[in-house]
């Protein structure tokens, strides 16, 4: 499969690493290619990675047959926009970003939030993409790798496409996520549940010294149809 992972700070090199160890070819979009090989960190990961081409955002879409969105959230509808519809319609987003606004300090707020949010916002703004919220409550490092994390915690899913949300499932599984992990909590707008489990998260991970935690659904199975 080749994935398109928009993003070049530590979530889309982490997500990007794991797909390339999964066999997939990965090509990795950013705003200005020159720039972020600039950047000492992600040179260093470059030249570790040669297999992973970087390309702008544009290029990086039209190769891509599925879409990651590692992007920081508030910069998210510019950098598809520049990946441009044209190479958008019919394709798989994965959205694992948040909208952590940062105007005020840490912690962050969310913009949107409540009544709104990042995976709404996409979906409104390319009707074409099948956006599948998914990952954003955890580390990159146990986004990829779910045994970082002793028994069992859940990752949950939102959108619009039970296609969409199906492929995303079968990725999910490859990167060790059991089946009874996975939740599907419904439609796109159930992304603002998810997202705004970022505050809590936060303050978590200041409490415990460290990120590799998950939160963990316990409770009896709703029975079809409920």
């Amino acid at each position: 499969m080749r994935y398109a992972v928009l993003g070049t700070g530590i979530v889309g090199r982490t997500v990007a690493d794991r797909l390339v160890s999964l066999g997939h070819d990965v090509v990795i979009g950013t705003r200005d290619p020159g720039a972020t090989l600039a950047r000492a960190e992600y040179a260093e990961w470059q030249e570790a990675h040669p297999q992973v081409a970087l390309a702008p955002f544009a290029d990086a879409a039209r190769h891509g047959d599925v879409l990651v969105n590692a992007t920081g959230g508030q910069v998210s509808v510019a950098a598809l926009t520049e990946a441009d519809a044209a190479h958008l319609d019919g394709k798989v987003l994965i959205d694992i970003a948040n909208p952590l606004d940062f105007s005020r300090g840490f912690p962050p707020t969310l913009d949107p939030v409540d009544d709104d949010s990042l995976g709404e916002l996409l979906q409104r703004t390319f009707p074409g993409l099948r956006v599948v919220k998914t990952l954003n409550t955890m580390n990159c490092r146990v986004m990829v790798d779910p045994a970082r994390v002793p028994g069992e915690h859940t990752v949950f899913l939102s959108g619009e496409d039970a296609d969409a949300k199906k492929s995303v499932r079968e990725l999910l599984y490859s990167f060790g996520w059991p089946e009874a992990s996975v939740l599907d909590l419904g439609g796109i707008e159930s992304a603002r549940g998810t997202e705004m489990l970022l505050p809590i998260w936060l303050r978590l991970m200041g409490t415990l010294g460290h990120a590799d935690f998950n939160f963990h659904i316990q409770g009896a199975t709703a029975a079809a149809g409920d």
